[in-house]
């Protein structure tokens, strides 16, 4: 089942690949939407994908690459969207 969401990456998450490995990690489990960075140090994704595989993105963006420190991750879920593929903005 396709489900969609909207996660907010918080911590040192900008100036340390973030945005690169989160790329990298949608692609590789089939997750589409984009990332990007917000001016108040976040870092903002909409993904949508399998249930299974979104709910393991998410779990990653609690960790994220090895530079980054996350100190908190926000997500909610949201009807699925006709994205084309992952991007990074």
């Amino acid at each position: 089942m396709t489900k969609a969401a909207i996660i907010k990456v918080y911590g040192k998450v900008q100036g340390v690949g973030f945005r690169f490995y989160t790329n990298k990690k949608a692609v590789e489990l089939g997750i589409l939407g984009y990332v990007q960075n917000k001016p108040d140090g976040s870092v903002y994704i909409e993904a949508q994908g399998d249930e299974i595989d979104l709910l393991t993105f998410i779990d990653w963006c609690n960790i994220g690459p090895q530079w980054a420190r996350v100190s908190n991750v926000e997500s909610q879920f949201f009807p699925p969207i006709n994205y084309d593929g992952f991007y990074i903005k």
